[in-house]
This record gives C-alpha cells, structure tokens and sequence, in this order.
C-alpha cells in the first residue's frame, strides 16, 4: 500500500459561450487532477481548486516527500505536506495541491477498504441531498434578463427547490435581475446571491436591504475576503443571512473567519482548504461556533463527489432545501472537463442526488478525453501526451 506514482494533468477547454461575472469573464475551462497510483497498482483521483498550472507545480512539490510512503496514513502525509510549505505557503495554490492529494488519498481508502468515502468520513448522516443550482451567470447579450430568467425556470422545471444567481454588476442592475428571477420563480423555491466580494460595506448593505424583500436565503461573498469587519457588520445590519469562505484555507482561515462573527454559514472549497482531511476539521470548528456548513464545489465530478460525501456525512446543514435534506452547490454551467473527462456513480434526479454507496469516490476518468483535453503548453513533455490507464 506504498505510494509508487503521483500523476498531476492539467486540463482545458475553450467554451462554446463565454460568461462572465462581477470580476471577470470565462472563456476557458483550466483544472488541475491528479492520480495516485499504489504499488499494487490501487490507485485514486485528487483535484485542486485555483490556477492550474501552480497547483500542478505545487503537487510535483510534494510529490518527493510521499514517494514509497503507506496511502492509509493520510493524515500523516497532511502534516508532512502542511509543514513543508508552512514557511511560504500557509494558504493560496499550495494548499489546493495538497486539497488535490488528500482528495485522491481519501479515495484510495475506500477502494482499498471497500467503503465510501463518507462512511470512512463516520458515516452517511444524509444519504439524500437537495443540491442548490448555480449558474445565472451574465452573457453579453441584450436580453440579459430574458435568459436569465428562462435558466432560473429549467432549473425549477428540473426539480431543484434552490438557485444561486450572479450579483455585482451595479445596485440597480442587481435589484431588476433580482426582482425579474423572484418573480418567475415564485416563492417556493428558493433564491440566494452572491457578489464575488465585488462590493464595499456601503454598497453591499445598501443592495441588501433593498433586496431582504424579494425572501434571499443568504448572501454570499458580499465583500472582500480581507474584511472581516464589514462581514460582522453587514450580518448585524441585514436580515438576510452572510455566506463565506470559499477565499479562505485551512482551520486556521476559518477560525478567523468564525471568530470575527463574518458569517452564518462557512462555505470551505475541499479541493482549496486543504482536502477532506481538513474540512473535517473546518465543519467540527464551525459547529463549535454554531455556524453551518455548505461547501463550495467548482471543477469536475472529482471534486462534487468529494463534497457529496462530505454533506452525507455532516450533522447539521442550513437551509434545508426539502423535506429537511441538506444542501450543497451544484455548478450547472457548460463544463466539458466535468461531463466529458470524468464520469461519477452520483445520479441527479428531480433535483435531488443519493451519496454514492460504491468504494471511494465513485468516480472514474476517461481516459481518452483526458488525453483529448490535455493542456499541451503544461504538459511540454511529449512523452506525456498518451495517458496510460
């Protein structure tokens, strides 16, 4: 049960259409995987969240200290990674590298012990999940709202009880776009926001309670990351409820975050905080707190599913979307290296998706559309270019 190979691949994909939103456009899918391959030929599936090419450089980092080390002690190899980078990297890409290990470790452990992940987690808690969908990103069309609108009814027509909709373009366009979902959608499905920290204090308590009207279920990033006293005081000055964390890494982030009173509900990526080993720690932190956990999932099925077994097995979960289940993201957004390059056990139906019950994960790559979709400027060596499974 020796480590004998760490395989990191960056892949990508130019989207058919581009969206953008209060920071910047998307034109291209960049995501970083990696596999871990054991001696006796096991091996399991990581993924890292941010800049793909660093993660990949930081995953070759590690990779010397784990070579030949035992994949069932996970939490041994964390701490060894964790300390190697303490001196420089106490947060940022290092630490989506180390998400990325710690993910495909986690997922070794159920194949090699024959269980799922949430179950080696302590056990499935929520065996049913009432995921919310995000997307409602801006196009640059002219009718804006139109689309908008007809997205926010496929996603009712699809089943899901709950959406997250793209704010930051401007009180006033933010209040119309608001107004125009709400009123669609009707008020039995849920409505959340979320600014990509694109406002100030000022103006996010200013958007806040022009919208508490329109029955927000919570408002996630409204400010920068580094403000965590407009965080407090927005949530002392709004009724509507304060998400946060995806800009934050390991128990250490969070605390800051918890202590500061900056949110009702913490939101750590998996594949960015520091893997399921450290979101553990970051959900067991924030029940400490009396604060809820809701993850944020961006990338493939790699990374959903990760957050799959990790809601399966939390004890307390916000917004209980319906029928008392609990939520999570579920990115809803065109995502060909999610549909294409990797495919999962997780069945998403009526709005609703079951915790797979399989060794691991319950995902696999393909490997001819890993190879399809190959970063060639990242992988320069030719001789990388045909992925042997």
């Amino acid at each position: 049960m020796k480590i004998a190979k760490i395989e990191p691949y960056v892949i990508v994909h130019k989207l058919d259409t581009p969206f953008y939103f209060s920071q910047w456009q998307y034109d291209t899918r960049k995501i970083c995987i990696v596999k871990i391959t054991l001696d006796d030929g096991t091996y399991g599936w990581g993924e890292g969240y941010g800049p793909a090419g660093v993660i990949k450089a930081g995953i070759e980092f590690f990779t010397p200290f784990l070579l030949g080390k035992d994949a069932l002690g996970h939490e041994v190899l964390w701490q060894e990674m964790y300390r190697r980078s303490l001196d420089y990297a106490r947060s940022g890409s290092f630490q989506a590298a180390i998400s990325a290990i710690d993910v495909a470790l986690w997922d070794i452990k159920g194949k090699l012990l024959d269980q799922p992940v949430s179950v080696l987690l302590g056990g499935i808690k929520n065996p049913i999940i009432a995921p919310y969908a995000t997307g409602l990103y801006f196009t640059r069309v002219d009718n804006l709202e139109e689309l908008l609108v007809e997205e926010a009814l496929l996603y009712k027509s699809q089943g899901f009880k709950a959406t997250k909709m793209k704010v930051g373009l401007g009180i006033d366009k933010d209040i119309k776009y608001v107004a125009a979902i709400r009123k669609a959608i009707g008020p039995d499905m849920r409505l959340m926001i979320d600014s990509n920290h694109a406002y100030s204090y000022r103006e996010a308590i200013e958007l806040a309670r022009k919208v508490e009207k329109y029955d927000i279920s919570w408002f996630e990033e409204p400010v920068s990351p580094e403000d965590y006293d407009g965080y407090r005081r927005l949530r002392e000055n709004t009724s509507i409820p304060i998400a946060g964390g995806e800009c934050e890494y390991l128990k250490f982030g969070f605390k800051r975050l918890l202590e500061n009173e900056c949110v009702d509900i913490a939101q750590p990526d998996i594949c960015a905080a520091g893997g399921l080993t450290e979101a553990k720690g970051i959900a067991t932190l924030a029940q400490a707190y009396n604060k809820d956990v809701v993850p944020h999932t961006w990338g493939t099925w790699i990374a959903i599913s990760a957050a799959v077994h990790f809601v399966g097995n939390l004890d307390k979960n916000p917004g209980r979307m319906y029928n008392d289940l609990p939520t999570m993201e579920l990115d809803r957004t065109e995502n060909a290296l999610r549909d294409e390059v990797t495919k999962s056990e997780i069945i998403v139906k009526k709005g609703l998706l079951h915790v797979p019950s399989g060794p691991g994960l319950g995902v696999e790559v393909d490997i001819d559309a890993l190879e399809k979709y190959l970063d060639k400027e990242t992988h320069t060596d030719e001789s990388t270019f045909k992925i042997r499974a």
